[in-house]
């Protein structure tokens, strides 16, 4: 994600200066290069805020994964338990022995303590897959704020409006995208 931004952010420098050459030669002309300049200094502000956005959600999904895992890895080591005990038993009724009931509350205890980690394991999951669908949603965002940036000095150094104003429209949709994140 940084080579993105320091990428648009050449492309910002760079579109500003060609503007600022634009507005100095020709005064009256082209002073809508001007408002391109600073409706993509905007745009880079967003692309910004939603990029820290979404990489802090990457980290949190990133987050609440390891701690499924790591109850998954808990549930599991309680089966082994709980099926390590019930061979034991297992082979003390096969040689003619009596079973251990303190084994079987111990089993007991562990398919019980299992339902509990299942549950756990599971609300971390769902946790984590929805941090994963809020990241997408703004990375959306930061891609049409970087195409808006690119557009915008492309607007510049062709000097075609039409093509300021396509830039607008795409950032338009990378703040719907992040207005949806934010507010919904």
């Amino acid at each position: 994600m940084d080579e993105i931004e320091d990428y648009s952010e050449k492309i910002h420098e760079q579109s500003n200066e060609h503007a600022h050459e634009i507005l100095h030669h020709n005064e009256s002309k082209d002073r809508w290069v001007m408002y391109v300049a600073l409706s993509t200094a905007v745009i880079a502000v967003l692309a910004a805020i939603t990029s820290l956005l979404a990489g802090n959600h990457a980290d949190d999904a990133m987050l609440t994964q390891i701690h499924a895992s790591d109850q998954w890895a808990f549930y599991q080591a309680k089966g082994i338990k709980a099926e390590l005990l019930a061979s034991t038993d297992h082979v003390l009724v096969v040689i003619g022995k009596q079973s251990d009931t303190v084994d079987a509350k111990k089993i007991a205890t562990y398919k019980h303590q299992q339902q509990d980690i299942m549950k756990k394991a599971t609300e971390y999951q769902k946790e984590s897959d929805t941090h994963v669908e809020r990241h997408d949603v703004l990375a959306k965002g930061v891609t049409l704020f970087q195409a808006a940036i690119a557009i915008g000095a492309i607007s510049i150094i062709t000097r075609r409006k039409p093509l300021w104003f396509l830039s607008l429209g795409f950032a338009a949709v990378g703040l719907f995208f992040l207005i949806q994140e934010l507010f919904f």
